[in-house]
């Protein structure tokens, strides 16, 4: 502890706030000088990291401290306050039905968000924006941006820039305008996808997608089908269009079911589907006991999101977990500690996904097993 002395009703946050202010205003840490680590501090003061965090956070957010990520904690050249300290962090969101939100993906986000918040005292609340865009009156608040169509007006995003508003998107991003954004890596998703089955001895892959056609697939599955081709040529396997099903509809459980028979009812169909999402692979499923098709003795089926009812499919489903809590995690991180980094340029960060691996892939049947 330092010699400073504290009042029985300071918060202890405050404290270590007030001792560096005075430290750097005495002297002992110039511009530029690295400030100690968070571990560090909770020692020096004796209190939990989470305190100092918030210390170190608040001291961002008043201009004292800039961050660059992987660095550490750095005196500001300034030292002295340029923004009010953020209190506020809200999620925005547009054109996005909420029962959506009961989605897993959406879920673990929130709450990756919230853990982030919680630990630093910030709250944390949904926005849904009205026709007009409006934000919360808050200039200071955070905003963590959720785009999920393309109808989002992109002229609304260049003017929020422009005011300075403190902002980073997630799921879609844009990165012409320089926003910060954190998303998951889908076509390393849409890779690994496609890897598992591949190291099972599948070679005939048969790929479900939702839209109008090839090119009118959103950002996100498109990025999966990336990932699926990558994995093919990596493999020297070469990539056949007629294994692609492309399928409009807003129920992904048809656009699965739909995509299966298409795929199934080829002269030579695939050993394993890669259905791009869980509920499409549930349709998959209802498709193929239609068809007299064992899975995963016939083919083998992938799924994508790792639905909590994908683990009591009949058979389990293998899919990939999207690890969306730590992409809440990660764009609470940004707008709290690391929009000031300048020195690396934009903040951008992909999400890598999990393969789980469960009883709907399995290796690929040779011609003894067919005959047993």
């Amino acid at each position: 502890m330092t010699g400073m002395e504290k009042s029985d009703k300071m918060p202890m946050y405050q404290y270590i706030m007030k001792d560096i202010k005075r430290r750097i205003e005495a002297g002992e840490f110039k511009a530029h000088d690295p400030l100690p680590t968070q571990i560090e501090l909770a020692r020096q003061y004796n209190t939990s990291e989470i305190t100092s965090r918030r210390a170190l956070s608040d001291l961002v957010q008043e201009g004292y401290v800039y961050r660059i990520r992987g660095k550490g904690s750095f005196v500001n050249e300034a030292g002295a306050p340029q923004r009010k300290p953020m209190r506020t962090v809200y999620l925005a969101y547009k054109n996005e039905a909420v029962a959506a939100f009961n989605h897993p993906f959406f879920t673990e986000m929130f709450q990756g968000i919230r853990d982030v918040c919680e630990e630093n005292g910030i709250r944390f609340f949904l926005w849904g924006l009205n026709e007009e865009y409006k934000l919360p009156d808050d200039p200071d608040a955070g905003i963590i941006l959720l785009t999920t169509n393309h109808v989002f007006d992109i002229q609304r995003l260049t003017g929020w820039k422009e005011e300075k508003r403190r902002m980073v998107t997630v799921h879609f991003f844009y990165p012409h305008l320089g926003i910060p954004y954190v998303i998951v890596d889908n076509l390393t998703g849409g890779y690994l996808a496609t890897q598992h089955l591949i190291s099972l001895g599948h070679r005939d892959i048969g790929l479900i997608l939702p839209g109008e056609s090839m090119v009118d697939v959103n950002q996100e599955f498109s990025l999966r089908l990336q990932g699926y081709r990558l994995a093919l040529s990596q493999h020297q396997i070469p990539f056949n269009q007629e294994r692609i099903t492309v399928f409009p509809g807003e129920d992904f459980a048809e656009t699965g079911y739909r995509g299966f028979k298409s795929l199934m009812s080829t002269e030579h169909p695939p050993t394993a589907v890669f259905a791009s999402s869980d509920l499409k692979a549930i349709g998959a499923m209802n498709a193929a006991r239609e068809m007299g098709i064992r899975i995963p003795e016939d083919v083998s089926l992938m799924g994508y999101d790792d639905l909590a009812m994908s683990a009591f499919a009949n058979p389990a489903l293998s899919t990939v977990n999207q690890n969306t809590r730590k992409l809440g995690e990660r764009a609470a991180e940004i707008l709290l500690f690391e929009l000031r980094d300048e020195e690396n340029g934009q903040i951008r960060e992909e999400i890598v996904p999990t393969v789980i691996v469960r009883d709907s892939t399995a290796p690929l049947a040779t011609d003894a097993d067919a005959q047993r």
